[in-house]
Order: C-alpha cells, then sequence, then structure tokens
C-alpha cells in the first residue's frame, strides 16, 4: 500500500492514540520483518513517519529493513557530542551502503549548551539533565510535524523493555517498534545472511553502545546493557519517557 495513492479520513488521526495503536496491530497481525515495517509506514493510522536510529549495535537490521521498502523516510539520528567516533563513522558508513537518503542529525541547539553544560561535564553531575538536554529535547524538537516514530527497542534487551509492545501510544503519537518481538539470534542471522557491517565496539566488548562517557564494555554473563550508566539507577536515556516517566501505556 502506498501512503501517496491513499485517500486518509479527515478525522483518521483525530481518534485517541491508543485506539490507533489498537487498530493497526490488528491489522498487522501475521506480519514481520520488511513487510511488518512497510505496513507500519504505510498505515493510514501512523500518519507521517519518522524512524530514530542510534546507529548502535544492531541497528542496522532495521535500518536494512528501511532500505528494503521506503529507503527516503526520515531518519532522525541524535549526534549527542558525546558519541565515540566509531560510531560517527558507523553512521556514514551504513546510511551509504544502504542508500539511507533520509538522514537528519539531530543536535542540542548551541545556545543551550552553552547555557547549561559550557564545560561539557554535566554528565559527571547529572545524567538524566545530560541526556535530557543532549538527546531528548533535541529529539522532541526534531519530532515535530511527525505523527509516529519508529524505534528499534526489543523484548530481549530487558529492563524496562521486557514486555514491549509492537504499536504504543506515549506523548500523543504512536510509538512503533517494529523489532519488539526479534530475538537475539534473529537479529545475528539477519545481519549474517545480509553481509550487513558491524558496528566496530561490538567485537571489543560493547553489545549496546550510547554516549562515550556513559558506556562501558560488558562481561560475560552480564546483562547486555549492564554496560549503559554502569553504577546508576538508570537503563533508559530520556527519549523512551513522558513527562519524565518511562511510559508503557495502553497498547495493543
Amino acid at each position: 500500500m502506498d501512503r501517496r495513492n491513499v485517500k486518509m479520513p479527515r478525522d483518521a488521526l483525530s481518534s485517541a492514540p491508543a485506539d490507533r495503536a489498537s487498530r493497526i496491530i490488528r491489522d498487522i497481525d501475521g506480519l514481520r520483518g520488511p513487510e511488518r515495517l512497510k505496513a507500519l509506514l504505510t498505515h493510514p493510522l501512523t500518519g507521517k513517519v519518522a524512524l530514530v536510529s542510534s546507529f548502535g549495535a544492531d541497528s542496522v537490521v532495521l535500518l536494512h529493513h528501511l532500505s528494503q521498502v521506503a529507503p527516503a523516510t526520515p531518519v532522525l539520528f541524535i549526534d549527542t557530542q558525546m558519541l565515540f567516533p566509531e560510531t560517527l563513522d558507523y553512521q556514514r558508513e551504513v546510511a551509504e551502503k544502504l542508500g539511507l537518503t533520509g538522514i537528519r542529525v539531530i543536535r542540542a541547539r548551541a545556545m543551550h549548551l552553552a547555557q547549561e553544560d559550557p564545560a561539557n561535564t554535566l554528565h559527571l553531575r547529572d545524567t538524566d539533565a545530560c541526556c535530557d538536554l543532549r538527546k531528548t529535547v533535541p529529539l522532541e524538537r526534531a519530532l515535530s510535524g511527525f505523527d509516529s516514530w519508529i524505534t528499534g527497542r526489543k523484548r530481549f534487551q530487558n529492563g524496562s523493555r521486557a514486555t514491549l509492545p509492537i504499536v504504543e501510544e506515549a506523548g500523543g503519537r504512536l510509538k512503533l517498534n517494529p523489532l519488539a518481538d526479534w530475538t537475539p539470534s534473529e537479529i545475528a542471522d539477519h545481519m549474517r545472511a545480509h553481509r550487513l557491517p558491524r558496528h566496530p565496539l561490538v567485537d571489543k566488548g560493547y553489545p549496546s553502545i550510547g554516549c562515550a562517557p556513559c558506556t562501558s564494555p560488558v562481561a560475560e554473563g552480564e546483562d547486555p546493557r549492564a554496560g549503559r550508566w554502569r553504577g546508576e539507577d538508570k537503563d533508559e536515556c530520556g527519549i523512551h519517557f513522558v513527562d519524565g516517566k518511562l511510559v508503557r501505556t495502553r497498547a495493543a
């Protein structure tokens, strides 16, 4: 179904996001992989959609699906200006290899950084405030005008993601998680089968990759996200929160 040829009812997006989520999940039942992603992108009830990617350890699978069905889709990449150099190089490599033409690099505004983190040390005092400044606020600004956004989160990543639905509502938008029910073996198999490039830090013990100051290698047997904000009671950066709270709302 091509969105350009769909006559959307005038009030299609006026219904409650949770109601739209339930309808969408019924309509895409039985679909997986690129077919599921295409259905989410073209469903009249998702409206205008962007994909948000960290270009992290296994981001390439979802991005590969996108390249197969809609490579011009807006892809929002948040450059916190604290990322590993390897991540910046990997972002460019993957975008070029997959032919993704809708990449939008998102950053905090210089005036906000100068006011709130002039010495780039905010992460040492308050990681939540740093994530808010460098991730949450820039992303919210970039999502203005979009009705839905796609994430690469998966249930096997544990913590707050263990009960992740395929479609959920958060903050008045729909959040689409097409890989929520994928397993680690499915991710690995897909990467091998399609010879997709691997983030260089994965082989150095980083199964989950965020900003350099707040990401450490993970030992064998540890949770894959144990290296994120190690030693703190924190397992999300904040972009999956609404009003400061993790949202796991009514969803299908």
